[in-house]
C-alpha cells in the first residue's frame, strides 16, 4: 500500500435543531373602520378629474367651430378681396382712363413736350393741344375689355301689361309664346347601338 500517513478528517458536529417557540393564537386585533372623509375625498378628487376633462372637451370643441367660422369668414373675405382686385384692375385699366379722360374734356396732345426744372426752360415743341383729340376712346379702334362691362341685368318682365291684352309696343301677349325645349326621342326598341360587323 502506500506509505502515506493517513490525515484524521475532523468530526462534524452533530446537528442541533433549535427549539420549537409554540405559541397560543390570539384573536386578531379589530380593524378600524375607514373614516368617511378620506372615501368622500377620493370620490370628490374622480368627479373633479372627471367634470375637468369634459370641460376641456367642450372647450375644444367650441374652439373647433369658432376656427371653422373664421375659416369660413376668411374664404368669404378672400373672394371679397379678389372680386374688389378686379374691379381695380378695370377701373385703372388704359381703356377706362382714357374714357374718362374723354369725358371730362382732356385731349391727347401731338407731341411731347417738358419742362426743365433747373432754369424753367420749355424743352420740345411747345405747341399748345388743339380742342380736337388724335385718339378717340369710344370710336371704332377702341380695345374692349370685359372687366369693364358691366353684367347683364337678369331678364324680367318690369313693363305691367295694359287690361286689354296688348303689350307696350301694340304687340298681343297671347302671341308670345317661349319656345319649348326639345324633348328627348322616344325609345321603343332599347338603346340605339352601333352596327358593327
Amino acid at each position: 500500500m502506500s506509505l502515506q500517513t493517513a490525515r484524521a478528517l475532523p468530526r462534524p458536529a452533530p446537528h442541533v435543531e433549535p427549539p420549537r417557540r409554540l405559541a397560543p393564537v390570539t384573536a386578531p386585533a379589530p380593524r378600524r373602520r375607514p373614516r368617511l372623509a378620506y372615501a368622500a375625498l377620493a370620490v370628490g378628487g374622480a368627479v373633479a378629474i372627471g367634470a375637468a376633462q369634459m370641460g376641456i372637451s367642450l372647450a375644444t370643441t367650441q374652439d373647433a367651430f369658432v376656427l371653422a367660422g373664421l375659416n369660413t369668414q376668411q374664404h368669404e373675405l378672400g373672394l371679397q378681396k379678389q372680386a374688389l382686385h378686379e374691379q381695380l384692375v378695370g377701373i385703372s385699366s388704359p381703356q377706362s382712363l382714357a374714357q374718362k379722360a374723354d369725358a371730362m374734356g382732356l385731349v391727347v396732345a401731338g407731341s411731347a413736350s417738358y419742362l426743365r426744372l433747373s432754369d424753367g426752360q420749355l424743352l420740345g415743341a411747345g405747341d399748345s393741344a388743339s380742342w380736337a383729340s388724335t385718339v378717340n376712346p369710344n370710336g371704332g379702334t377702341a380695345v374692349g375689355n370685359a372687366l369693364l362691362v358691366p353684367p347683364a341685368p337678369p331678364a324680367s318682365d318690369t313693363t305691367p301689361a295694359p287690361e286689354d291684352g296688348t303689350l307696350a309696343d301694340g304687340v298681343s301677349d297671347t302671341a308670345v309664346v317661349p319656345p319649348e325645349p326639345a324633348a328627348p326621342p322616344v325609345v321603343t326598341d332599347g338603346l340605339p347601338t352601333p352596327v358593327t360587323r
